[in-house]
């Protein structure tokens, strides 16, 4: 067995709200649960009493419980859960009333902000009156073309309260991705920014909220924010109203509206790099309760934190950040780059603030390397205690560097889930250690196995990642697809009754997990299958390496693996570089890994929330049309992929 990196202290685990529901459970269920599998294991053959208690530990406000936890339990999909129950997810996140802060809202600008609790109840209460004053109804759309900032929050918790559903996606989002996206869902009302830096540079939206209002014809109304001016403008803004005059009303109390359940809370929507973006419909009480349970049971998150997630309003990070209110935490929103105005900021963010669990992506965290940054010499983090990482595997490197450069004495947890369930799957856990390259644990309450082709479990070998009973934030469904047809087959098509996942994954002899990147993306030379994470883990340890996309060719009768560098300014792929790159690979994987293409490119196509695009890049070289561009940060970088004489031999 691996030597730890980290280990919790006895008297750490013993202060753990999951050490506490431990004790719980076997007080009253006369278990004799010892570690974190004893309880993974109770959640998974008691769901109905785990969820329960969940509840009950989390403080869930609701009109009714009900009596039932789950009908339908054999169900996948088909499961409801907590059928009886009425509540409101806005009321839930909106309990504390004090002047402790809810929200400290910062930018690469270095602008700062503190909203308290009462504050922000205040404000959700104007918000919320100018809602209803708009038409707006329960089961209605609100739409938000925002940045990461106090108006997302409030918007949301707005609509929440009456409710609305909220869908929102960030202002980096061109005119046919937000038309893609919201011209679906068909939303009463928009709330927009005027625009948003990025690395310094300001970027103004109004010419394209004015096409927005113009080109979805459901909108009563479209509320502007200023972000980037000092004042908003609707000049050319079909039904255009500021956000200062909307909000501009007495209200001073919340009806929060209690509705099911199952009710719809959010809108999420998949990339859309391979056709029209799914819309995928979250659970007001799904979300919620999964929610409260990573925050508080995987996170030890209470009424004393400072969470931080480095994320947009386009990718489900932000849903699960702003849960952390349930919880009395501080949230700490940044918008901008996170190298801008310094490569540190969001160190210094840190240190200022005080965060104590500091949450970014896999690629952040390279980056720091890459750039040598040393945040545990030049920052005060005494109050970090946790960092978080997801968006993609976290290397064994990252590790190395978290535990070296950040802090040593910290739960680094690399977590794994996605928009699709909106949480996770796998996390971190407060009282296990941490392993070199591997999440932590499956999620409680969470049956999650790898299975091979047949359906049948493996351990320490890959295969698919799924999950074999039921859990409260699977969606809803899909929008526009009244049969669920389109919903069955994208997560049950591969195994009846089994939500696949769509990751290759790995359980090891700890009983953690290793992600080995995205199913659809898996290489298949010579009938082996290779997981794309298992190549970029080793290809970025080369000096001159900035980031690569791997992807599987085909060749003859076969498939090869055809691998793309991006390489710091000034480098040159040369024979004495790629020998290198083949020979990092080959010591430390196989020879099937070994790309049989090595190639020099200037970008690395991403989603606008950071992912690489495998399958994009695939489509391309093998002249296959890319759909929907405009889900892609820098579309233009597929033109680097067409056409290449060296692909031709």
């Amino acid at each position: 067995m691996s030597t730890p990196l980290w280990q919790p202290s006895r008297a750490a685990i013993e202060a753990t709200q999951t050490h506490a529901l431990m004790q719980r459970i076997n007080r009253e269920y006369g278990t004799a649960l010892a570690d974190y599998a004893d309880l993974h294991a109770w959640s998974i053959d008691n769901l109905e009493d785990f969820w329960s208690l969940v509840w009950e530990e989390g403080d869930v406000i609701a009109e009714r419980r009900g009596d039932s936890v789950l009908e339908r339990p054999d169900a996948m999909p088909g499961a409801r859960w907590f059928p009886g129950a009425r509540l409101n997810f806005a009321a839930n996140l909106l309990r504390r009333r004090d002047t402790h802060p809810a929200l400290v809202v910062c930018d690469e600008r270095g602008r700062r902000k503190a909203i308290s609790y009462s504050e922000l109840y205040s404000q959700v209460a104007r918000l919320a009156h100018a809602l209803r004053s708009s038409g707006v109804t329960a089961g209605d759309r609100v739409a938000g073309f925002v940045p990461n900032s106090e108006h997302a929050v409030i918007g949301m918790l707005a609509a929440a309260s009456i409710g609305a559903v909220w869908s929102s996606c960030s202002p980096d989002f061109g005119f046919n991705g937000v038309l893609d996206r919201f011209g679906q869902i068909k939303p009463k009302v928009l709330i927009a920014t005027d625009g948003y830096t990025w690395n310094g540079k300001p970027i103004d939206t109004r010419e394209r909220v004015a096409r927005i209002s113009e080109a979805i014809d459901s909108l009563n109304q479209v509320v502007v924010f200023p972000f980037l001016h000092d004042q908003a403008d609707t000049d050319g803004i079909l039904n255009g109203v500021t956000w200062q005059d909307y909000l501009d009303n007495p209200a001073t109390e919340i009806d929060f509206e209690a509705q099911p359940f199952d009710h719809p809370l959010y809108i999420l929507y998949s990339s859309g790099t391979t056709g029209a973006p799914k819309c995928i419909v979250h659970s007001a009480g799904g979300a919620l309760l999964q929610h409260i349970k990573e925050h508080r049971l995987h996170t030890d998150l209470d009424d004393e934190d400072v969470l931080f997630y480095y994320t947009t309003c386009g990718w489900m990070m932000w849903n699960w950040l702003v849960s952390g209110l349930a919880c009395g935490a501080t949230l700490v929103l940044f918008d901008g780059s996170p190298f801008a105005p310094t490569l540190s900021v969001l160190w210094e963010v840190a240190a200022r603030e005080g965060i104590t669990v500091f949450g970014t992506s896999a690629k952040y965290i390279a980056a720091c390397e890459k750039e040598e940054l040393t945040p545990g010499e030049s920052h005060d983090l005494s109050r970090l205690r946790a960092v978080l990482s997801t968006g993609s595997a976290l290397s064994h490197e990252s590790f190395d560097y978290v535990y070296r450069d950040i802090k040593a004495d910290l739960l680094l947890a690399s977590i794994s889930g996605g928009t699709d369930i909106v949480s996770c799957f796998a996390l971190g856990c407060p009282i296990r250690p941490v392993y070199r390259g591997q999440l932590q644990c499956r999620g409680l309450g969470m049956a999650v196995d790898v299975f091979d082709d047949d359906g049948k479990p493996l351990r320490s070998e890959k295969g698919e990642l799924v999950c074999t009973r039921p859990f409260p934030s699977m969606p809803i469904g899909f929008w526009n697809d009244p049969d669920g047809e389109r919903y069955r087959d994208a997560y049950f098509a591969t195994f009846p009754g089994i939500w696949a996942h769509g990751d290759y994954a790995e359980i090891t002899p700890q009983d953690g997990l290793i992600i080995h990147g995205r199913s659809d993306a898996v290489l298949n030379p010579g009938g082996v299958r290779i997981g794309t994470a298992e190549i970029y883990r080793q290809v970025e340890k080369v000096e001159g390496v900035l980031e690569s996309l791997c992807i599987g060719q085909e060749w003859g009768d076969d498939i090869r693996v055809v691998l793309f560098v991006r390489l710091q300014e000034g480098l040159t792929l040369d024979d004495t570089l790629r020998d290198a790159i083949k020979r990092t690979i080959r010591a430390n994987t196989t020879p099937r890994h070994v790309p049989a293409r090595i190639l020099q490119v200037d970008d690395i196509p991403r989603t606008l929330s950071g992912k690489i695009v495998e399958l994009a890049v695939r489509n391309v070289v093998h002249g296959r049309s890319v759909k929907n561009q405009d889900a892609l940060a820098n579309p233009e970088a597929l033109e680097l992929y067409a056409n290449l004489p060296e692909l031709q031999r």
